[in-house]
Protein backbone atom coordinates (compact mmCIF):
# COMPACT_ATOMS: atom_id res chain seq x y z
CA UNK A 1 0.00 0.00 0.00
CA UNK A 2 1.34 3.41 -0.96
CA UNK A 3 1.26 6.02 1.79
CA UNK A 4 1.66 9.61 0.67
CA UNK A 5 4.50 11.48 2.38
CA UNK A 6 3.70 14.53 4.48
CA UNK A 7 5.68 17.47 3.11
CA UNK A 8 8.08 19.22 5.42
CA UNK A 9 9.29 18.33 8.87
CA UNK A 10 7.16 16.47 11.39
CA UNK A 11 7.64 14.79 14.75
CA UNK A 12 5.87 12.01 16.62
CA UNK A 13 2.79 13.06 18.62
CA UNK A 14 3.62 10.78 21.56
CA UNK A 15 2.89 12.18 25.02
CA UNK A 16 4.50 10.86 28.19
CA UNK A 17 6.74 7.81 28.27
CA UNK A 18 7.38 5.75 25.14
CA UNK A 19 7.19 1.96 25.55
CA UNK A 20 9.15 0.03 22.92
CA UNK A 21 9.45 -3.74 22.54
CA UNK A 22 11.95 -5.32 20.15
CA UNK A 23 11.14 -8.98 19.61
CA UNK A 24 12.56 -11.41 17.13
CA UNK A 25 13.87 -14.74 16.00
CA UNK A 26 16.99 -16.11 14.38
CA UNK A 27 16.95 -19.13 12.11
CA UNK A 28 19.93 -21.18 13.27
CA UNK A 29 19.39 -24.06 10.81
CA UNK A 30 17.61 -23.23 7.55
CA UNK A 31 16.89 -26.90 6.82
CA UNK A 32 14.79 -27.21 10.01
CA UNK A 33 11.79 -25.43 8.47
CA UNK A 34 9.43 -27.53 10.61
CA UNK A 35 11.02 -25.87 13.68
CA UNK A 36 11.33 -22.18 12.68
CA UNK A 37 8.29 -21.70 10.42
CA UNK A 38 5.79 -22.27 13.27
CA UNK A 39 7.67 -19.68 15.36
CA UNK A 40 7.46 -17.12 12.55
CA UNK A 41 3.78 -17.84 11.95
CA UNK A 42 3.11 -17.52 15.70
CA UNK A 43 4.41 -13.95 15.65
CA UNK A 44 2.08 -13.04 12.79
CA UNK A 45 -0.82 -14.65 14.66
CA UNK A 46 -0.03 -12.64 17.82
CA UNK A 47 0.17 -9.40 15.83
CA UNK A 48 -3.20 -10.16 14.21
CA UNK A 49 -4.69 -10.90 17.64
CA UNK A 50 -3.44 -7.54 18.93
CA UNK A 51 -4.70 -5.70 15.82
CA UNK A 52 -8.21 -7.06 16.43
CA UNK A 53 -8.29 -5.68 19.99
CA UNK A 54 -6.87 -2.13 20.18
CA UNK A 55 -7.64 -2.00 23.93
CA UNK A 56 -4.76 -4.46 24.51
CA UNK A 57 -2.39 -1.51 24.06
CA UNK A 58 -0.32 -2.12 20.93
CA UNK A 59 -0.13 1.28 19.21
CA UNK A 60 1.91 0.22 16.18
CA UNK A 61 4.60 -2.08 14.87
CA UNK A 62 7.28 -2.32 12.22
CA UNK A 63 8.41 -5.66 10.77
CA UNK A 64 12.14 -5.78 9.96
CA UNK A 65 14.82 -8.15 8.83
CA UNK A 66 18.43 -7.91 9.92
CA UNK A 67 19.69 -10.71 7.69
CA UNK A 68 18.33 -13.75 5.87
CA UNK A 69 18.41 -15.47 9.29
CA UNK A 70 17.14 -12.75 11.65
CA UNK A 71 13.66 -11.20 11.72
CA UNK A 72 12.17 -8.89 14.28
CA UNK A 73 9.34 -6.55 15.14
CA UNK A 74 9.59 -3.12 16.71
CA UNK A 75 6.42 -2.60 18.74
CA UNK A 76 5.12 0.60 20.36
CA UNK A 77 2.83 0.13 23.40
CA UNK A 78 0.55 2.41 25.42
CA UNK A 79 2.18 1.33 28.68
CA UNK A 80 4.37 -1.36 30.19
CA UNK A 81 1.33 -2.52 32.18
CA UNK A 82 -0.58 -3.28 28.97
CA UNK A 83 2.45 -5.05 27.55
CA UNK A 84 2.72 -7.20 30.71
CA UNK A 85 -1.01 -7.85 30.72
CA UNK A 86 -0.95 -9.15 27.15
CA UNK A 87 2.11 -11.34 27.75
CA UNK A 88 0.62 -12.90 30.89
CA UNK A 89 -3.02 -13.22 29.81
CA UNK A 90 -3.99 -16.91 29.73
CA UNK A 91 -6.65 -16.25 27.06
CA UNK A 92 -4.13 -14.78 24.59
CA UNK A 93 -2.09 -16.75 22.05
CA UNK A 94 1.25 -15.56 23.48
CA UNK A 95 0.57 -17.43 26.72
CA UNK A 96 -0.17 -20.69 24.87
CA UNK A 97 2.98 -20.39 22.75
CA UNK A 98 5.18 -19.97 25.84
CA UNK A 99 3.51 -22.90 27.59
CA UNK A 100 4.44 -25.07 24.60
CA UNK A 101 7.98 -23.65 24.45
CA UNK A 102 8.57 -24.15 28.18
CA UNK A 103 7.22 -27.72 28.03
CA UNK A 104 9.56 -28.56 25.11
CA UNK A 105 12.49 -27.06 27.00
CA UNK A 106 11.71 -29.05 30.19
CA UNK A 107 11.47 -32.31 28.24
CA UNK A 108 14.66 -31.70 26.23
CA UNK A 109 12.87 -31.27 22.89
CA UNK A 110 14.43 -27.91 22.03
CA UNK A 111 17.27 -28.49 19.59
CA UNK A 112 18.56 -24.97 18.91
CA UNK A 113 17.13 -24.70 15.39
CA UNK A 114 15.61 -21.29 16.11
CA UNK A 115 16.64 -18.56 18.54
CA UNK A 116 14.22 -16.15 20.23
CA UNK A 117 14.87 -12.79 21.85
CA UNK A 118 13.22 -9.64 23.07
CA UNK A 119 14.20 -6.35 24.65
CA UNK A 120 11.69 -3.99 26.28
CA UNK A 121 12.30 -0.32 27.00
CA UNK A 122 10.30 2.32 28.84
CA UNK A 123 11.74 5.58 27.56
CA UNK A 124 10.86 8.43 29.90
CA UNK A 125 9.44 11.61 28.48
CA UNK A 126 12.34 13.93 27.77
CA UNK A 127 14.58 11.01 26.75
CA UNK A 128 13.39 10.66 23.17
CA UNK A 129 12.81 12.91 20.19
CA UNK A 130 12.00 12.38 16.53
CA UNK A 131 12.03 14.17 13.22
CA UNK A 132 10.70 13.05 9.84
CA UNK A 133 11.34 15.00 6.63
CA UNK A 134 9.02 14.49 3.64
CA UNK A 135 8.05 11.10 5.07
CA UNK A 136 4.77 9.28 5.55
CA UNK A 137 4.15 8.53 9.23
CA UNK A 138 6.86 6.02 10.20
CA UNK A 139 8.02 4.28 13.37
CA UNK A 140 6.90 6.10 16.50
CA UNK A 141 4.96 8.66 14.43
CA UNK A 142 3.00 5.90 12.67
CA UNK A 143 2.06 4.53 16.11
CA UNK A 144 1.16 7.83 17.79
CA UNK A 145 0.42 10.32 15.02
CA UNK A 146 2.36 13.27 13.66
CA UNK A 147 2.69 16.91 14.56
CA UNK A 148 4.43 19.80 12.83
CA UNK A 149 7.99 19.77 14.14
CA UNK A 150 7.60 23.36 15.34
CA UNK A 151 5.08 22.21 17.96
CA UNK A 152 7.92 20.42 19.76
CA UNK A 153 10.88 22.52 18.57
CA UNK A 154 13.03 22.87 15.47
CA UNK A 155 16.11 21.53 17.25
CA UNK A 156 16.59 18.13 18.87
CA UNK A 157 17.38 19.75 22.25
CA UNK A 158 13.99 21.52 22.20
CA UNK A 159 12.16 18.30 21.32
CA UNK A 160 13.98 16.46 24.14
CA UNK A 161 12.87 19.23 26.52
CA UNK A 162 9.17 18.93 25.54
CA UNK A 163 6.85 17.93 28.38
CA UNK A 164 3.22 16.99 27.92
CA UNK A 165 0.65 18.86 29.93
CA UNK A 166 0.13 16.86 33.11
CA UNK A 167 3.00 14.49 32.34
CA UNK A 168 2.31 11.48 34.53
CA UNK A 169 5.43 9.42 33.90
CA UNK A 170 3.50 6.75 32.01
CA UNK A 171 2.43 6.64 28.39
CA UNK A 172 -0.21 9.30 29.01
CA UNK A 173 -1.96 10.34 25.84
CA UNK A 174 0.29 8.30 23.55
CA UNK A 175 -2.60 7.26 21.31
CA UNK A 176 -3.61 10.81 20.39
CA UNK A 177 -2.97 11.90 16.85
CA UNK A 178 -1.93 15.42 16.02
CA UNK A 179 -4.29 17.49 13.88
CA UNK A 180 -2.07 17.20 10.79
CA UNK A 181 -1.72 13.43 11.18
CA UNK A 182 -5.45 12.87 11.75
CA UNK A 183 -6.45 14.93 8.74
CA UNK A 184 -3.58 13.71 6.59
CA UNK A 185 -2.69 17.34 5.86
CA UNK A 186 0.66 18.48 4.64
CA UNK A 187 2.68 20.17 7.35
Amino acid sequence: MFVKPIRGRTTAAVEGDAVVLLIGMRINHFWAVHQWLPVMLSMFRMLAELARDKDRGLLGRVLLTASPRTYYVVQYWESKEKLYAYAASPDMFHHRVWEITNRKERTGKVHGHVGLWHEAYVVPEGSYESIYFDMPPSGLAAATGVLPVESRGRRAAERFAHRSSGASGEAGKAGEVGEAGRAGKAV
